[in-house]
Parts: C-alpha cells; structure tokens; sequence
C-alpha cells in the first residue's frame, strides 16, 4: 500500500512565497520540470537546499525548499502509518512482523491474545528471546526467503495454528519476515474426538454388515461420473440374466469390483463368488486349479482329492480374471465346460455337471490376440456375450477427488493418522497426473500420504510421482512499489504508442487508426508521454 505523494505542482501552490529572482541569485540549486514525480526530487536535495521548478518551455514557475518537500514526505508517511495500523487490527488474525535481525518491530492486538505477549514486551527484541527456535516458520523464512501458505504450525506445544509467512523484499533483498496467524487448536481437537468416533462408529458398521449384509449392489463402485453411471446402468440390465460377462479396461481400474457387481446384482446372497487370477498359475498346475482331481491323480496329490474351481462355483459365479494370460490347451478345456456344463476332474472318469456364470476380464487385446494365435476365437466369442469396457482414471477426473477422500479415510482410520486437511495445491496436482496405475496407483499413493503425514496435513512434497505436473502458481512476493499508478500508466501507454507507431513506420495517421483514437488525440499523448514528434 502506498499513499499518493503530492505532486510539484501542489506544493508549490502550497508554498507562502515565490521569489524566482532571489532563488536565481543562489548558486546552490538545481533546475526541474514541473512533472517530475516527488520521489525523483528527494535525492537531489542531497546536493542542493533549494530546486527551480520549471515548466515544459523551461520557464521558471516557482522554487521548493528542504522543509517543504520533508513536510509532504511527513505528511505521506502519516497517512501511510495510520492506513498500515488500522488494517492490522481490523484483521481477524496474529500478524507480526520482524526485521533483518529477527528483531519484532510489530506485534498486533490478536498476537497479544493468542500467545499471551504484551506488544510492550515483544516490540525491538528478538523474537527468539519468546520462542524456540525450530518453532519459529517466519525464522525459516527471513532466512530462506520461502514463503508458507495455509500450513499448520504449532509454535507452542498447546496451540496450533493455520500459518501464512512472506519475506519483505526491498530492491531484491530480504528486510523482514511477515507471518498471519490463525488458531485453530480448538478445530484440531474436535477433528481428533470427530475421527476417534468416526473409527467407532466404522467399526460398528463392519459387525452391522456381518450381520446384515448390504443390498446395494454398487456399493464398492465410488464415482459420479457419466462413464461410472452408464455401466451402472449397463450392469442393471444384466439382473434377470445368466449370460458370459467380458470386462475390458487397463489395469487399476477396479475390474473385479464390476465383476462383484455383476453377481450381487444377479445372485442370491449366498451364491458362492470363486475368483481364479490367470495370470498367477503356473501352467502345469492350471488344470487342476480349474477342474480338481481324484485321489492319487498325480505324484504328491493330496489323498482326498480336491475339489476345482469350477465346482466350487456350482450355483454362483466363476470370475476369471486376466483371461488373456490362459494357456491356449486350457482354453480349449475351458470352451468344453462352458458348452456342455460338464467335465471330468484331473483323473477321474465320472462326469461332473455344473451350472455357474462366468465373467472374464482382461486388460489384453483379445482380438489382436486371436489375429496371432495366441487366445481362441470361439473362446472369444463365448465369452464376449456381453461386454463392460471400464474407462481409465485419465478419463474420469470428476471421479477423482471422492476416491482420494474415500481412500485417505480409509488408511486415516487404518493408521490412526487423522488427517485435517489436503491443500488445495496437492488437489491440483492429483486432476493434473494422468495416473497409468489407475485407480490401484491413487490408493497406493494416498496410503503413501497417510503415513508419511504429519502435523495432521499432507502436502504436494510427499507425492511420489515421478514426471512433473502442473503446478499451482504460488502468490507473488511483493516488493516494495517504486512507481505510482499513473507513472505505470505513463510507461505502458508510452510502450503501445511506440509499437503502434513501429507497426505503421513512423505514419502518425495509420498509427491513430490502429490505436483507434484521433489523430489529435495521439499527438497530446506523445507530448505528455515525451515521445519525439518527426
């Protein structure tokens, strides 16, 4: 903030006398426009006591001395002072303010209340004199020069409070350290009673769901987006059905979830879900992962023998995840089942029929998998009566916000790390990522954030991503203002008429046009803006 300095004009207006032919007589005095900025004027009374003011012929208008240019600077300083005072104390926060020594030079009204310090007490000495060092953040930062933003601090082991800090720059260099306090203890300790009863309240609702089950088919399913809602849609209609499920999506993007979905929706409560991961059985063992076996099938069979997955499944659902990873004489065996709803157990000779739904998921490209022999069309086909293709994170941001908050719950209530609050810039950072983990990625990372808290708050310094995001931009440091507003004006008017007048060749008409104002108009701006006239 900066108070409008008078101009040379209006103190020479103010001045009782004008003597022109007395100051022309002195020998020390300097010569200055009438339109020179006060600011300009104060370095030359270094030199000289007395200044002629001229106007644009150079005429001699009237003359300033010491005292009266010192009176206006004063006067200034005091509007400036009580401007300054009064917004300090209309804040509802702590601000305080120290200099290059660490030495407090203000101490507010709120900073008095919320530490317990008489300004009396702080005011010209060193501010580690009333607190610890590493407890200081605008220590850190008159030493650094790096700003904080909404971060909790706890600068007394009683209090924590939500904390901003600037460094007080002056022609590039750090004078001081600004920090705005505001308290948030009381918060912070409802949180903590909110989130230890949230954890009860958690734990009654898992016995509830033991107990009682929940009816929504979707309940695992988190997201609002239109994609999340049209398979919602999608998997209703399959609720009077028995047909093969395909579901196709990148990996992390909640596959098994679906799969889930699809037989809550049309299975009795207690019809058995049996999962096989097609990728994780070795090939010599799927067979009897999948079908069983007799007693004394093979060497080191268990004597009892063992019932498959797909008779494990009779009267449910058989979910076979990562499909594509299936070996080809196993897919062959496969198609026989789920034609003819039988099979033979790995030796044994007595028929076993069954009656299950299949749903298959893949991440593969099934299709250009058949192209080159590596999954079999008729499988394909078999499988692929109807299809759920689940998009990937990337294309579904609305969605990603509810399972961050959802996640950071979860591992919150897990690890008794109550967690309150995310900065808006690690909100950012999580729309901007393009997560090629998917959803699988963000639990990870969110888990990540969880542990490594502290203070109660995460930040976008924990992220463990590997490529650079968009970043929000940080406020700007602000520096002392050199110039007044209509200086600034001045300048960047100057600038367009020089470039309109480049553009156009020096043609003053052509000029006007392009700028859109008169040609008259144009030649006032470049005498007032001092720009030659050719």
């Amino acid at each position: 903030m900066k108070h409008q300095l008078p101009t040379l004009e209006q103190l020479l207006q103010k001045a009782s006398g004008k003597d022109l032919q007395s100051s022309q007589r002195r020998e020390n005095h300097s010569y200055i426009s009438i339109d020179t900025p006060l600011s300009e004027v104060i370095p030359l009374f270094l030199e000289c006591e007395q200044i002629v003011v001229t106007d644009a012929t150079l005429e001699p208008v009237g003359s300033l001395q010491q005292a009266q240019v010192l009176q206006a600077m004063y006067q200034a300083f005091q509007y400036l002072d009580a401007y300054f005072k009064t917004l300090i104390e209309t804040l509802d926060l702590s601000v305080s303010v120290i200099d290059e020594q660490a030495n407090v030079v203000v101490w507010s009204e709120m900073a008095e209340q919320l530490f317990s310090i008489p300004a009396s007490d702080m005011l010209d000495k060193p501010i580690t004199d009333f607190f610890t060092v590493d407890m200081l953040a605008m220590l850190k930062t008159l030493q650094t020069g790096e700003a904080v933003y909404r971060q909790h601090h706890q600068p007394r082991e009683d209090l924590i409070v939500l904390i901003n800090t600037k460094p007080v720059m002056l022609n590039g260099k750090i004078v001081g350290s600004v920090a705005a306090e505001a308290d948030i203890t009381s918060q912070v300790r409802l949180h903590q009673e909110l989130h230890d009863a949230t954890q009860k309240v958690l734990h009654l609702e898992q016995k509830m769901a033991k107990l009682s089950p929940s009816t929504d088919p979707f309940q695992q399913i988190k997201g609002k987006s239109k994609a999340i809602k049209r398979l919602k849609n999608m998997i209703t209609m399959l609720a009077t059905t028995k047909t093969s499920v395909l579901i196709l999506g990148e990996n992390g993007v909640g596959k098994e979830l679906f799969a889930h979905s699809v037989h809550n929706i049309r299975e009795a409560r207690d019809a058995p879900f049996v999962e096989i991961n097609c990728g994780a059985i070795a090939p010599t063992l799927f067979e009897s992962e999948l079908f069983g076996y007799e007693k004394g099938a093979f060497s080191g069979a268990d004597q009892k023998g063992k019932k498959g997955m797909v008779e494990l499944a009779r009267g449910g659902t058989l979910f076979l995840d990562e499909i594509g990873e299936m070996p080809l004489d196993m897919q062959v065996k496969l198609l026989r089942v789920l034609q003819e709803k039988a099979y033979y157990p790995l030796g044994g000779t007595k028929k076993i029929e069954v009656d299950f739904c299949v749903i298959a998921a893949t991440n593969r490209d099934l299709e250009a998998m058949i192209a080159e022999g590596k999954f079999r069309e008729d499988l394909y086909y078999r499988l692929n009566v109807f299809s759920l293709l689940v998009p990937p994170l990337r294309e579904r941001r609305e969605d990603i916000i509810e399972l961050a908050q959802f996640f950071l719950d979860e591992f919150s209530l897990r690890y008794h790390r109550p967690i309150y609050a995310i900065s808006p810039i690690l909100m950012d950072h999580l729309l901007d990522y393009h997560w090629p983990g998917n959803i699988r990625e963000l639990r990870n990372m969110m888990e990540r954030l969880v542990v490594f808290s502290t203070d109660g708050m995460i930040n976008e310094e924990l992220l463990p991503f590997s490529q650079p995001v968009k970043t929000r931009k940080s406020p700007p440091v602000l520096e002392v203002v050199e110039h007044s507003l209509r200086e600034e004006q001045d300048q960047l008017d100057r600038k367009i008429i020089q470039q309109a007048l480049a553009l156009e060749k020096g043609n003053k008409q052509a000029a006007a046009k392009r700028l859109g104002i008169s040609r008259k108009t144009l030649y006032n701006k470049m005498n007032k803006l001092r720009i030659p006239i050719k």
